[in-house]
């Protein structure tokens, strides 16, 4: 994808992201996941549906993550959902927001809906994962473990290829961005999406976002033998198809 732009947040700090600009209309905003980029195949899926269907799009890399400014272990949820807001307010400024957020994602979308309320007239959650850093991670980790990250204030933790340096700000700060306790009650459409194969983030979690929504508009969609990332072809043509339902 060559529509990369960036914007200048501070003088330190820009941000890189992807967009389809319209002045007026329903924008569509997806939100990768922890230590994710832009690169992947669901952001390519995404801005291409909004090409077809005339929708505006953005999509950005917080701060650590791809190419945007920053080292990861400086990130955390609050200042990613600062950094998200910033830029709705600055591209898709009041028109209509449908929000994508993929894993992670799903944290930083809820805190955008909770800012931006009436805006957002549709979400949709892939593999959902807020507050999966006190419950998937600090809450397991050994005691040897949590010893050493308040010791040291950083420890890399490996799941299955990749390792993540996991300081003791973020999981802190984590535990101070809580979502699922707080209740939303307007009216939009709502849609959680995952695999039943996920072996990173258990389906419980997308049934505790769909509790926080009062609107009737929500269904929670489970997909046989889905993994975590629902990046395949098959699945991506079954994400865009429950995204079209969003919208209309």
């Amino acid at each position: 994808m060559r529509n990369f732009k960036y914007f200048r947040i501070t003088k330190n700090k820009k941000i890189r992201y992807l967009k389809i600009f319209k002045r007026k209309g329903t924008y569509i905003v997806f939100l990768h996941g922890f230590m994710s980029d832009l690169e992947g195949k669901k952001p390519k899926a995404f801005l291409n549906f909004s090409r077809k269907y005339k929708l505006g799009f953005l999509a950005l890399e917080y701060s650590g993550h791809g190419k945007s400014s920053g080292k990861f272990i400086d990130g955390n949820i609050s200042k990613w959902s600062r950094e998200t807001s910033f830029l709705i307010k600055k591209i898709v400024k009041k028109n209509n927001i449908i929000l994508i957020g993929s894993s992670m994602g799903a944290w930083i979308a809820l805190n955008q809906i909770l800012k931006f309320k009436q805006q957002i007239k549709g979400f949709m959650g892939i593999g959902s994962a807020p507050e999966f850093l006190e419950n998937l991670m600090w809450k397991k980790f050994s005691n040897k473990m949590k010893k050493e990250i308040k010791k040291n204030g950083i420890i890399n933790l490996k799941h299955g290829e990749y390792e993540y340096p996991i300081t003791y700000q973020l999981i802190k700060d984590g535990k101070n961005n809580k979502v699922l306790n707080k209740k939303v009650y307007h009216d939009l459409k709502v849609v959680m999406i995952h695999g039943s194969k996920d072996t990173s983030v258990p389906v419980i979690y997308s049934r505790k976002v769909l509790k926080i929504f009062k609107t009737y508009k929500k269904k929670l969609v489970i997909i046989k033998n889905g993994d975590h990332s629902l990046s395949s072809p098959k699945w991506l043509r079954f994400l865009k198809r429950e995204l079209n339902l969003v919208i209309n």
